[in-house]
């Protein structure tokens, strides 16, 4: 069974050599998700080592959980099984020893942070390893709610372009030019030429 909250991974399995692969492939899958690509490498060869430790060692069953889960700065690795007894890391010649079935608890102490172990109830133990978080994966604050009642802040007003002034066109005044009114001339009046006076006859016969 597997699930995925937000930043919590679990997977539920039987620690058996065939089943080790296919975890390591969920681990980085799981990281890769995260974008913890940095620490797939790391992440996978701890999960082995761990696994290994429950298949040659946990008695009486081989059923465990692995756990991942990022904190705010660091990815926590954890496999919990149900033998009580806790682990040893063992000293460099039993680990070239046991090569073959996994480099123990030294490799891991070696490639992380920090690890541990610590008993689960009556019936178990939980082994962890920790590796630090890149900045950009870590999970980000919430942003608080804005309070009832608060006013949200102003816009920054946009820089628009100032609009281009419209100039009306100038009203021309076209003066009306009255023509003057001019008296018709009275008609001329032909005078006739007086007749030369006709000289008088003398009445007395000459």
């Amino acid at each position: 069974m597997i699930s995925h909250p937000s930043r919590h991974c679990t997977v539920e399995l039987q620690a058996l050599p065939s089943r080790i692969g296919q975890v390591r492939r969920i681990v980085s899958a799981q990281l890769r998700y995260w974008h913890l690509d940095p620490l797939i490498d790391r992440a996978a060869l701890g999960v082995t080592e761990l696994l290994s430790n429950v298949h040659r060692h946990a008695r009486p069953d081989k059923s465990c959980v692995v756990e991942l889960e990022l904190l705010v700065d660091r990815l926590t690795v954890s496999v919990r099984d149900h033998d009580p007894r806790l682990p040893v890391v063992a000293d460099t010649a039993e680990g070239a020893a046991l090569s073959t079935c996994g480099r123990g608890l030294a490799m891991v102490a070696a490639m992380s942070e920090s690890w541990g172990a610590r008993p689960e109830g009556d019936d178990g133990k939980v082994v962890w390893f920790t590796l630090p978080a890149p900045t950009a994966a870590r999970p980000q604050p919430a942003r608080p709610p804005r309070r009832t009642g608060e006013q949200p802040a102003p816009r920054r007003p946009e820089t628009q372009p100032a609009p281009t002034p419209v100039t009306a066109s100038p009203v021309v005044t076209v003066p009306v030019v009255t023509a003057p009114v001019v008296a018709a001339p009275a008609p001329a009046v032909a005078h006739a030429a007086a007749a030369p006076p006709t000289p008088a006859r003398s009445a007395v016969p000459g």
